[in-house]
């Protein structure tokens, strides 16, 4: 079996995703998702111009060959748009081996460890009102967990990632502002004033039931971090996202040492060189990392098995940067991993979305339900692709009050 070729496709409703299609000369197609938000045509240029003309005639069942081939082929290693490249190619050969031997990924990682898998959406809101609004909305779609983010009341803009308008919208897909990034002002001192009280207020109308979580967008000092997570123990979080910057992985200790609320972090990690540590000395609680930029599944799979052997459970990133591709790579990871915890998932299954990615995939009473179908249960209308193409954007930049350069 050989692979004969591939195309690369860049674009789609609301988003720049990057798939790829993975064709053999026995007709069977991978799919793989290298989406790397705000920098996507860096990995489709990776992939086509690199990647792509390497892989003509190796044999796609060798994945764990390709992957070790492109990583220690590559001088300069890691990063996230190889990284991202490498991810694509990933998933799309465990999705050719899948359909080979006819069955759902999961069966090929070591079956299921249960139906459904949590998974938890955003509720934003501009101020206190719009956000209870958005708490409610999610509950009554059935959703068990949700991540909750609200505007500090004083900050010059609405700042703290709360989109434009929002509120109980079941969408949370901001418009790219153009290549050069819209600024939100960041202002410590007003934040840690204002949303542990929120954060409580949001405990008391809800109950203890359901499952809240809050990102802090790596925008505390370690010490800050602290003091916020030792203020928010009473709202029995079911994480604490970012912090502080995980470049300083020490400056992890210190928040240990001061509260016991479970800690997330991960998103922007590349590999398990990046975060082998936190997971080792048990310094987090949930590892973030995605199946798309953390090198695929083959890579993933082995950041799992690490953090199930230090009681540290899996919260893969599920922004709309993620195409149904990857979410679906993850779903049957999610449904595989012995110590699974939580799945992101931001609302994709617009009409313009189910034509691009067709799939029995399904969401039902705040669980994922992975579809059964061989492979990643996913297809890819390429005439539906060809409505599609790049738009250059920009995440927003963050500058506190005096001008200075802030954490995203």
């Amino acid at each position: 079996m050989k692979i004969t070729g591939g195309q690369v496709y860049l674009g789609g409703p609301g988003k720049n995703y990057v798939t790829l299609r993975l064709e053999t000369d026995q007709g069977i197609v991978g799919l793989g998702d290298g989406t790397l938000n705000n920098r996507e045509s860096l990995t489709a240029a990776y992939l086509s111009d690199y990647i792509l003309p390497m892989l003509i005639g190796m044999d796609p069942r060798r994945s764990e060959d390709i992957w070790q081939f492109l990583y220690r082929g590559a001088y300069f290693r890691r990063g996230p748009i190889a990284m991202a490249a490498f991810g694509a190619v990933d998933i799309a050969l465990w999705d050719i081996k899948a359909k080979l031997a006819g069955l759902p990924l999961y069966e090929l990682f070591g079956g299921r460890s249960r139906d459904g898998c949590l998974v938890y959406a955003h509720a934003t809101g501009a101020d206190i009102g719009e956000l209870m609004d958005s708490v409610a909305y999610w509950q009554e779609c059935g959703y068990r967990a949700v991540r909750v983010q609200c505007g500090v009341p004083g900050m010059p803009t609405a700042g703290y990632a709360v989109p434009e308008a929002a509120g109980a919208g079941p969408h949370y897909i901001t418009d790219f502002s153009g290549i050069r990034p819209a600024v939100e002002i960041w202002d410590t001192d007003r934040y840690m004033r204002f949303m542990p009280d929120a954060l409580a207020r949001v405990r008391d109308r809800f109950g203890p039931e359901l499952k809240l979580l809050h990102d802090v967008h790596h925008r505390l000092t370690p010490r800050e971090a602290a003091v916020f997570a030792k203020s928010v123990e009473p709202v029995n979080l079911y994480w604490l996202e970012d912090p502080t910057p995980a470049e300083d992985q020490d400056a992890l200790r210190l928040l240990r040492h001061h509260s016991t609320v479970p800690v997330a972090i991960g998103e922007v990690f590349n590999s398990i060189w990046d975060c082998n540590r936190l997971i080792e000395e048990e310094l987090i609680d949930f590892i973030r990392v995605a199946v798309t930029y953390a090198g695929g599944i083959t890579h993933v799979k082995r950041i799992v098995d690490l953090a199930g052997l230090h009681h540290v459970r899996t919260g893969f990133h599920g922004a709309p940067s993620h195409s149904p591709i990857s979410m679906a790579a993850q779903a049957h990871l999610n449904v595989w991993a012995p110590n699974f915890g939580i799945q992101e998932y931001l609302v994709l299954g617009t009409p313009a979305c189910d034509a691009l990615f067709p799939s029995d995939h399904r969401l039902d009473d705040g669980l994922f339900h992975v579809s059964d179908a061989p492979g990643l249960g996913v297809d890819f209308d390429v005439a539906e692709a060809a409505r599609y193409e790049y738009v250059a954007g920009s995440h927003p930049v963050v500058r506190l009050e005096d001008g200075t350069m802030w954490n995203y």
